[in-house]
């Protein structure tokens, strides 16, 4: 029978295993898509789908903030609050997201751009700037291109939809993500693939990590691996690059000098400068600015500078 001492050596070595494997939460309880905290509090559209939104300030202008791939509102928890001392703010949960109705719902650029719409429809908002970051700017090209009127200006942080994947390519990046592999991501694999969007990891944004490690063991989580997978396939199925020319809008591009997502690292080696500068080329009417020592969550990893830069060129 194995002595206490062996024991407690045993025990005491699987901790410090555990701690430098990265794995914290473990043991934490599920936490349930409803129940994550944004800091603010969050209405519902009587629409359908339903979509969730953060509604602070007041203005002459509409900011309407849209999240990027497997995010929510709270990740622009960082910018609401200065933001919301010059204009309306409206951060929303994509449907199939965070809070939103979710279900078996033809995720796409148009569905998501015909959600907008209509949810700036219902709400009956005036002088609307969307504000789209990484996979929410590709919805917002395509809503810019198929809903003009819904909006009159367009902020692009570090958007999808413009580098441009070979077919091929395409393929095999969809084929990388699946709903199994998103709901089975372990620990330290999501601390990893968080860390790749900053320029420098801090530990304050841990909050990013234990979030999603307790929401693969929430109910809704099946809907949402749905949702991640038909969300990377839509953004190589609706491909916006050869569409950048038609856009009419006022638009601004932001990225960060170190995206370390955009362009791939392994389909289209570069640097991101090259991306979005060549998008730059193609919008008619678009103002470019590159956030120094930033990665792609720049509204997170340097939201003062990101907030503004947004005011700046509003207040043009």
């Amino acid at each position: 029978m194995m002595n206490t001492t062996k024991l407690y050596i045993m025990i005491f070595a699987a901790l410090i295993l555990a701690a430098c494997s990265g794995v914290r939460y473990a043991d934490a309880p599920p936490l349930e898509f409803q129940d994550i905290d944004y800091g603010y509090d969050v209405h519902f559209s009587t629409g359908s789908p339903s979509i969730a939104y953060i509604d602070e300030g007041q203005g002459d202008k509409t900011l309407i903030l849209v999240h990027g791939l497997a995010s929510n509102a709270g990740f622009w928890r960082y910018n609401i609050d200065e933001l919301a001392q010059h204009y309306r703010v409206i951060a929303v949960d994509l449907p199939g997201y965070g809070k939103s109705e979710k279900g078996g719902f033809d995720y796409g650029m148009k569905f998501w751009a015909k959600s907008i719409s209509d949810f700036i429809e219902e709400l009956e908002l005036e002088n609307v700037v969307y504000v789209g970051h990484s996979m929410g700017g590709q919805i917002g090209i395509t809503l810019s291109l198929e809903y003009p009127d819904a909006i009159d200006e367009l902020i692009l942080a570090a958007p999808a939809g413009i580098e441009k994947f070979s077919p091929g390519s395409g393929n095999w990046l969809a084929s990388v993500f699946t709903m199994e592999g998103v709901k089975r991501t372990t620990e330290p694999q999501i601390r990893e693939n968080l860390s790749i969007n900053f320029y420098r990891w801090n530990n304050e944004w841990e909050w990013m990590v234990e979030e999603r490690v307790r929401m693969a063991k929430a109910r809704e989580m099946d809907e949402f691996a749905y949702t991640v997978v038909n969300s990377v396939s839509a953004m190589l199925d609706e491909p916006t690059t050869h569409r950048l020319h038609r856009i009419n809008h006022p638009s601004l591009t932001i990225y960060g000098q170190y995206d370390g997502l955009i362009p791939n690292r392994y389909l289209n080696p570069g640097f991101p400068s090259a991306i979005f500068e060549k998008g730059h080329e193609l919008m008619p009417d678009n103002t470019l600015v590159e956030l120094a020592s930033a990665g792609h969550m720049l509204q997170i990893e340097k939201p003062a500078e990101f907030n503004n830069a947004i005011i700046t060129w509003l207040n043009r």
